[in-house]
């Protein structure tokens, strides 16, 4: 491949990479505590969109603090998955075999 066309097709890939993280935050991921009482929502982009919770969770500060941790923890494990796959997808699909490069879009 000439360099031109490959310049061309990075730049191409690099549109298609930030088209993806638009779409990204448009994407939800919902995620709640084992018993339901705390639900937290995010996009795929691993912003907060909204929290809820339960008010018998209002009483103890710990706790709440707790079911907090734990429930963006895995919130944003689960986002930062999608984003990664889809991400790495665009990137795989249009992306010549580049050494050195494989890593540039993380």
């Amino acid at each position: 491949m000439d360099l031109m066309g490959m310049m061309g097709k990075l730049k191409e890939t690099q549109q298609k990479i930030e088209d993806t993280k638009k779409r990204l935050d448009t994407v939800l991921i919902d995620e709640q505590s084992a018993d339901g009482l705390l639900k937290i929502t995010l996009t795929a982009n691993r912003k907060v969109k909204s929290i809820s919770i339960d008010d018998s969770l209002l009483e103890d500060k710990e706790q709440l603090e707790d079911y907090l941790i734990v429930t963006l923890n895995k919130a944003i494990e689960k986002a930062t998955s999608v984003n990664e796959k889809e991400l790495d997808a665009v990137a795989k699909m249009d992306m010549p075999m580049i050494p050195g490069m494989d890593n540039l879009f993380k």
